[in-house]
């Protein structure tokens, strides 16, 4: 599920959403209130229940040969990375997509924009539609999604590196002595 031209989507598990306001979240790192929705080429980094700690990587203009090898694997275009804990809610969560008008948004993210954001009150073109199965979203779009026990020094290995990343709710990875 990606969104369509001219379109912005918002994931969430909850399929009953009205009007979309603008908030800041309790671990927003941008102060201003905003409502957020993302692309069709960031749509993949939110196929995940929405607490899902996750490291996601991908080939970038300046990626070297060596750290696509290291990080990514010798075929991988785009890995995204999580704990083995999450895989039974990655399989069961119900993830809807709403769909918003692109024209009420902007991009947001620098150096190059990682998400769209609204400054004011937005409402969704339509029903949520239902994204599916995660694993299979995954796979048709030919990123690998790997399982490890601890996403943390994969992380390390990926940001010491020339590939592009993005971390997603990192905080609740597991602690290096575990939990």
């Amino acid at each position: 599920m990606r969104a369509e031209p001219g379109t912005v989507l918002h994931f969430s598990e909850d399929p009953h959403l009205g009007r979309f306001v603008p908030h800041v979240a309790r671990t927003a790192t941008e102060r201003a209130a905003l409502v957020w929705a993302v692309d069709a080429a960031s749509s993949p980094s939110y196929w995940f229940p929405r607490q899902c700690p996750r490291a996601l990587a991908w080939v970038r203009p300046g990626t070297t040969e060596a750290d696509r090898r290291a990080v990514l694997g010798p075929e991988a275009e785009r890995v995204h990375v999580v704990e083995y804990g999450w895989l039974t809610r990655i399989q069961t969560t119900r993830l809807y997509a709403y769909r918003f008008d692109a024209a009420d948004f902007r991009p947001y993210g620098e150096p190059e924009p990682h998400a769209h954001v609204a400054d004011h009150p937005v409402t969704p073109l339509g029903p949520p539609r239902p994204v599916g199965d995660l694993l299979a979203l995954h796979e048709e779009a030919g990123i690998e999604l790997r399982l490890v026990h601890d996403l943390r020094p994969w992380w390390r290995a990926v940001t010491r590196s020339t590939v592009g990343h993005s971390g997603i709710r990192l905080a609740g990875a597991r602690s290096p002595a575990g939990r």
